[in-house]
């Protein structure tokens, strides 16, 4: 039998078993939606790779497809060409089905969600929290796809952990998600080649996208709104509180704290594009 099919079965075998009490019916979910997530995530990063070897993958099939083929001299290079333009239409049709399927695949899973009312959805590989569905098809969804890119990894991998820390009531989740932010901002100013190297901090690396010889990618208020959201919010908990009371959000200034995250760093994004 198999390696492949003998994995598919246990998996089929552990999701499909009734639930026979031996365990707290919370682990028993859980574990379940777990094995989905690992199973998503996996072909997720196997899309990914998919993506970044395409190019690659052209490349070589063009190097094939570059063989001289019997006939008269004079129509060796149109075949050839024809051969390496047909082979690259091939190539990017399959891949594009790839990507489509797999998107289809995550539209369905949060529909399954969304139609058990488990307020659960799935981005980015990993299964998360959801709000409402409006919220969810119309600002979180493509929020999350604005950071498949691997260039976005440690924005994804943060901003994550402070909606994690946020949901299961831990510690300092907008701190988490003002790291997202700042990671976005210094990605920006890497990628643009504006970085000095002198930079201390978040906001020098904000004096970068607001600087004229850069084309002022942020406006003055701009600038001045978030640098007053480091200076209050993300200082405070990067540094120690000395004698001073430590910084402590409510349920709804972290709220809002993470929402604004996600809505600059989105901005910011769509900016480069």
């Amino acid at each position: 039998m198999p390696k492949t099919f003998r994995a598919a079965a246990s998996c089929q075998h552990f999701m499909c078993a009734p639930y026979d009490h031996s365990i707290p019916p919370d682990r028993f979910i859980k574990e379940r939606l777990s094995l989905v997530e690992i199973a998503f995530r996996m072909k997720e990063d196997k899309v990914k790779a998919e993506n970044a070897g395409l190019d690659r993958a052209i490349q070589e099939a063009g190097l094939t497809a570059s063989v001289v083929v019997p006939g008269p001299r004079r129509q060796v290079p149109g075949l050839a060409a024809a051969r390496r333009q047909q082979k690259e239409r091939e190539l990017r049709v399959a891949n594009e089905r790839l990507n489509q399927g797999f998107e289809a695949a995550c539209r369905e899973l949060n529909a399954r969600f969304r139609q058990a009312e488990a307020n659960l959805h799935y981005h980015n590989g990993f299964i998360q929290l959801a709000s409402d569905s409006m919220t969810e098809e119309q600002i979180e969804q493509p929020f999350w796809n604005l950071l498949r890119s691997s260039e976005w990894q440690s924005v994804d991998r943060e901003l994550k952990e402070a909606i994690d820390l946020r949901d299961t009531g831990r510690p300092d989740p907008a701190f988490y998600a003002a790291k997202a932010l700042e990671s976005t901002i210094k990605i920006i100013s890497d990628s643009r080649g504006w970085t000095r190297g002198n930079e201390r901090g978040a906001v020098n690396y904000l004096d970068n996208l607001r600087a004229r010889n850069n084309g002022e990618f942020i406006a003055e208020w701009e600038h001045d709104i978030l640098r007053q959201f480091f200076t209050a919010v993300r200082n405070p908990y990067a540094h120690g509180a000395g004698s001073a009371q430590p910084l402590s959000l409510s349920e709804a200034q972290t709220n809002w704290a993470i929402g604004f995250c996600m809505i600059w760093i989105r901005n910011l994004i769509r900016r480069t594009k």
